[in-house]
């Protein structure tokens, strides 16, 4: 049978003896702690001195290799050279080769791990390999080293390797000839806490390094976190799930029932007893003993996962509307073009959760994250649309480490340059533009205003799409195309005019289709008027020249139709695109402009599909599929989404308005001459 021993500079109270079997050899592992006393530890090296197979040093590292850099300590090698016959070996070989395969197999099982996530390593200079390959991750990644090896909170915390070698250049040296316990954090055998590091890890998704260091910094608080480390026992493994660890990443094999994870040296140890190295082993040798043992890393799921979430992005649809936010109170003093202009350079800001939308299908509750970005849609349109898409595509990453799967588009971001496409391109959650329910909730919205304004179902109705050739657009004249079976369409485009209305007359035979560039002509005759542009003019329509008791669907954010240019056709209904109350009792955390419990299609869709379990890409691009329009009204009806009812500027219509709308209307027939409306009975 071969011995090990594990001498360590830590606490004797986390000592250990038990026996396991590796590659066929039977090995007796044992973990001394010396509790900081470096001469008792030098007295164990003496001891154990021909009397095992392999010495591992714990917590001591004779030679710190930084970079290309060595920085040999005096207290460590002191301790090392105690054994004139036995192997000593402190864990170097195996932190540069089992951890960093340990960390790719782990991503492996998790692909998600670090991407776009804070990464806290404990002590970069102590396991430098591992701050290697963690800085490969698309993370933000930071060393805790300036503050838990002295405790000096005003030093710079390093970010890169680059830093972290800097600070290993300057501080190492000195401390190579202080006593090891500046170095090592549970110096003295004490397991209380410190504080002094606390805001550090608090700030982490991901802590990683050391067990001693985790167990000496980490606050009492790790909900959601995950850890990533070497040798926690199963008092210590227990201790994390209560303290709320969601996965526990050890980065070694269990070994023994009695003691499933041991510490790098040991295990280092164990690899030069069996081959007999006479020494430290080789970096070729160890990666042939580690596929022939098949060590791998061990991932625990300590606490359920949390479901995933969604996200929704919005925008300030115009320059006030930044100073609602308590932040940006003080911008309304300012002048609004450069309040306007910087509010576009500023990166995307997380503003709150969305709670209590709760499916009626399933009782579940889906839990959402709103962002905003800055610009409104005149700095959008002034800019390329890879001003906005890396806005966006950085907002999905900051949703991603948040827990989210699925980011929704809002208001202009949605209709930015490819709607939506490269953002899904760059982005490793769903990205939906929330148009196939936006379109439903516009058609179902229109529907209801046409058949109040008419008292019934007409015989026939006009409608006209203007904004035609855009994404909600099209599929909007489509489907009126199959309702009505008479629609015109207005876009700037006639080359997209006329491919969309040969689509249209293919789908559905026999229906009357005018395509034109000029609305002027069209609108006048039209019992729906559906508006989609856009134009951040609001002179897409002479509404002073709309049919009596016409209706107008307005779904451009920012509105196409101005209330002030509305009141002076009361008679004319002009709606927003249908807004959904969603199910259960919402709390948005942020005033959306809604009334309590109401979202825009947009949001309503990007919470339909989280509800549904969809995290995929859904709607993206220019061309909404009509199979995704009629899918997210089925499932809007089975998660108990409803139509909000008809609102108009801000406001919901009654029934007394509709009344009176309709007096208004037939009193301007018949100033005009014009005949009454013919309706059918159903």
């Amino acid at each position: 049978m071969k011995r090990i021993v594990s001498i360590s500079l830590g606490s004797s109270r986390r000592d250990y003896h038990f026996t396991t079997t590796v590659l066929g050899q039977h090995i007796e592992v044992r973990r001394i702690g010396a509790d900081g006393d470096v001469e008792r530890a030098a007295a164990l090296v003496r001891a154990n001195d021909s009397q095992v197979d392999a010495i591992g040093l714990g917590g001591l590292i004779p030679v710190f290799r930084v970079g290309k850099a060595r920085y040999p300590h005096r207290q460590a090698l002191h301790i090392a050279a105690q054994a004139q016959h036995t192997p000593v070996v402190d864990g170097s070989v195996l932190k540069a080769t089992l951890e960093r395969w340990a960390i790719k197999r782990a991503v492996d099982q998790i692909p998600n791990l670090f991407r776009y996530r804070r990464i806290l390593v404990t002590s970069g200079i102590e396991r430098y390999p591992l701050a290697q390959v963690l800085t490969q991750y698309e993370a933000d990644v930071r060393f805790a080293d300036p503050v838990v090896h002295t405790g000096l909170s005003f030093l710079p915390i390093p970010r890169t390797i680059a830093q972290l070698e800097l600070y290993a250049a300057t501080t190492l040296p000195i401390m190579a000839l202080l006593p090891y316990r500046v170095l090592h954090p549970v110096a003295h055998g004490d397991d209380d806490r410190m504080v002094r590091a606390e805001k550090l890890f608090s700030w982490a998704d991901v802590i990683a390094g050391d067990f001693a260091y985790i167990r000496r910094f980490a606050p009492a608080d790790l909900s959601g976190r995950t850890i990533i480390t070497d040798d926690p026992g199963p008092d210590e493994i227990e201790d994390l799930r209560q303290r709320g660890v969601t996965t526990l990443v050890t980065m070694a094999p269990p070994l023994s029932d009695q003691r499933p994870f041991i510490a790098a040296d040991a295990l280092e140890a164990i690899v030069a007893a069996i081959i007999e190295s006479g020494g430290q082993p080789g970096e070729a040798e160890t990666l042939d003993f580690i596929t022939a043992a098949k060590w791998e890393p061990t991932v625990q799921h300590l606490n359920s996962l949390p479901k995933p979430k969604f996200a929704f992005v919005i925008h300030p649809l115009a320059p006030h509307y930044i100073a609602k936010e308590p932040r940006f109170a003080f911008t309304r003093y300012l002048p609004t073009r450069l309040v306007e202009w910087v509010a576009a350079q500023m990166p995307p800001l997380y503003l709150s959760r969305i709670r209590g939308v709760r499916s009626v299908h399933t009782g579940e509750e889906a839990e959402g994250l709103l962002f905003t970005l800055g610009a409104t849609p005149r700095e959008m349109l002034r800019r390329k649309p890879q001003f906005t898409y890396r806005r966006l595509i950085r907002a999905a990453r900051m949703a991603e480490r948040m827990g989210a799967r699925l980011m929704g588009l809002g208001a202009f971001t949605s209709v930015v340059g490819d709607a939506g496409v490269t953002v899904a391109m760059k982005s490793d959650i769903g990205i939906t533009s929330g148009n196939s329910l936006t379109v439903a909730a516009t058609l179902e919205a229109a529907k209801q205003a046409v058949i109040r304004m008419k008292g019934g179902r007409p015989d026939h109705v006009r409608a006209v799409v203007i904004g035609a050739t855009g994404s909600i657009g099209a599929v909007c004249a489509r489907l009126l195309a199959q309702a009505v079976r008479d629609v015109v369409l207005i876009a700037p485009r006639p080359e997209r005019l006329l491919a969309l209305k040969q689509q249209i007359e293919q789908e559905t035979p026999g229906a009357r289709v005018i395509a034109a560039t000029n609305a002027a002509a069209y609108t006048g005759d039209a019992d729906l008027i559906v508006t989609t542009t856009s134009a951040l003019t609001g002179k897409v329509i002479d509404i002073n020249k709309l049919k009596p008791g016409a209706v107008v669907c307005d779904v451009a954010r920012p509105p196409d139709v101005r209330a002030e240019d509305a009141a002076r056709r009361p008679d004319v209904l002009v709606v927003e695109s249908g807004e959904i109350k969603l199910p259960g009792d919402p709390d948005f955390g942020f005033d959306i402009d809604m009334p309590p419990g109401t979202a825009y299609a947009c949001l309503s869709e990007t919470v339909l599909l989280a509800m549904e379990g969809k995290f995929n890409d859904y709607t993206l691009g220019r061309n909404i599929q009509m199979d995704r329009v009629k899918e997210m009204y089925r499932l809007m009806k089975k998660h108990g989404l409803e139509l909000a009812g008809l609102r108009s500027f801000g406001r919901y219509i009654t029934d007394d308005d509709i009344i009176e709308k309709r007096r208004l209307a037939d009193e301007r027939r018949r100033k005009l001459g014009l005949p009454e409306e013919s309706l059918t009975t159903s």
